[in-house]
């Protein structure tokens, strides 16, 4: 009987504290555009419309206005940040630093400048900035100053429109219907983008809502990726092969013109 009181309890108190967070009952209801983007020879980039609205079993509250915060993450991996100086007359790599995650490509819209749309509570809760996104776990033992190598991976990602931040970029219509609309580069990482969704009212997180965009290579460009990946030897020889058949082309067709 105590067990069963306890089972009881432990599915009603997570309930109660949602309803505490969200007294009003508000979720969101999104969709994308695309939720399949194929990477061509001919692809230079894609744009992603993630459109939506919330939901409510009551009127709209008075006092803190909605906000809506969309970020889209693509594939995470471990990779190496290095420091270069000049020594010697030449530039040199003197050290470095492991970063265990990172992802690909991160973006964030929001309708509402970041600092006033989320609090730093709900923002280490639920990793919505580029900085708790990323995971560095034990870089402090590698360096210094290991805070320099991240600031410089987001800034030099940054500086590649693979890290982004659009303030002020959702429309927002009468605290209900909203859309935002969202980059993706040409240098994209196969893999699955993660599309998040949050409602906030005071700083706080009220309701989230997540998608998947697959990303994959296609026609040409899937095949090669394939072929290096699963025959390599196949693949570097007819590389060779290409690689002699345009050199021997070049030197026929320059004999040609000098005639």
């Amino acid at each position: 009987m105590i067990r069963v009181l306890l089972c009881i309890l432990a599915f009603a108190l997570p309930a109660q504290a949602q309803e505490a967070e969200n007294p009003t009952g508000e979720t969101i209801v999104a969709g994308l555009s695309q939720n399949l983007i194929a990477i061509t020879t001919s692809f230079t980039g894609s744009e992603i419309l993630i459109y939506g609205a919330v939901k409510r079993e009551q009127a709209i509250p008075e006092g803190a206005p909605l906000q809506v915060i969309a970020t889209v993450q693509g594939p995470s991996g471990p990779l190496t940040v290095r420091r270069k100086e000049r020594k010697f007359g030449i530039w040199m790599n003197t050290s470095a630093v492991t970063i265990s995650r990172a992802p690909s490509f991160y973006a964030i819209a929001s309708s509402a400048p970041l600092n006033e749309a989320l609090s730093e509570t709900e923002n280490l809760r639920h990793q919505v900035t580029v900085p708790s996104a990323i995971r560095a776990v034990g870089i402090a033992s590698e360096a210094e100053d290991a805070p320099v190598f991240l600031d410089a991976l987001i800034r030099l990602r940054q500086e590649k429109r693979d890290y982004v931040l659009n303030e002020n970029s959702v429309n927002l219509l009468e605290s209900t219907l909203f859309r935002a609309d969202v980059a993706l580069p040409a240098n994209l990482t196969e893999g699955e983008y993660r599309v998040r969704l949050f409602i906030t009212r005071d700083g706080a997180v009220i309701d989230k809502h997540e998608e998947i965009i697959t990303v994959n290579k296609d026609g040409l460009e899937r095949w090669i990726f394939n072929l290096a990946h699963e025959q390599p030897l196949i693949y570097g020889l007819l590389a060779l092969f290409m690689a002699v058949f345009a050199g021997w082309g070049a030197s026929a067709a320059f004999g040609l013109l000098r005639r």
